[in-house]
């Protein structure tokens, strides 16, 4: 399968191809511009990998949360892919990429991720032993004290919460910590390829954002191997 993915809802811009489980990917760290850098990107990776859309079999886009703005970027970018190439789409939680780079077999993971405004977005995630990564519960936001954990499985914190709000690894002193993850665009290309292997894909118009902080409301837990 052949999965082109995107994420900007953080200061890290990256775009990914997976192709039958080789990846190309590139990144860059930047604090605005997102809009003008992804396109060419996305065309450089696709160049690098000598494809076209019409290669594809679908694409893969970090839904949030995130930076308001980069998320919409993502999700007009996407929306705008799909709907010029008929390819499916899957939304792919940004805490649940942050997630799969870390948690292995039997083991989960807390991420936090920087919110801004004294707060964090955070959630649990799982890695059974079918290599399933799982919600735990649900994902919210909210200061970093309201941030808790009853999941023995739990092995590491890992995410930019961790360093903007230093409570954090006061209040969870067990866990290792890696402070400096972010979403990358070759794990949400990972997980999408497997959503649309589970026949999740959407048309252009299915690709929505999720905020967190604007829906008030906690997403819904969902499995997102």
């Amino acid at each position: 399968m052949k999965v082109l993915a995107i994420d900007t809802a953080t200061e890290q811009c990256s775009v990914a191809l997976r192709l039958e489980g080789r990846t190309i990917e590139e990144r860059a760290m930047t604090a605005r511009g997102h809009a003008e850098m992804l396109l060419p990107m996305v065309e450089r990776v696709m160049v690098e990998a000598g494809c076209t859309l019409a290669d594809l079999d679908g694409l893969a886009f970090g839904r949030g949360p995130g930076a308001f703005t980069g998320v919409r970027i993502a999700v007009g970018a996407i929306q705008g892919i799909s709907l010029g190439s008929g390819l499916p789409v899957v939304g792919i939680s940004t805490l649940a990429a942050v997630a799969q780079q870390f948690a292995g077999t039997g083991e989960a993971v807390l991420v936090c991720m920087d919110a801004r405004m004294n707060e964090v977005y955070w959630g649990v995630y799982a890695r059974g032993g079918d290599g399933r990564l799982t919600l735990q519960g649900t994902e919210g936001v909210g200061p970093a004290e309201s941030v808790f954990l009853d999941d023995p499985r739990v092995v590491m914190g890992v995410g930019t919460g961790f360093h903007a709000y230093s409570v954090l690894k006061g209040r969870f002193p067990g866990l290792r910590i890696d402070d400096t993850a972010l979403p990358r665009a070759s794990d949400i290309a990972c997980l999408g390829e497997l959503a649309l292997r589970r026949g999740e894909g959407l048309q252009a118009s299915g690709a929505q954002p999720v905020y967190l902080r604007d829906q008030v409301a906690w997403v819904s837990a969902a499995q997102v191997k």
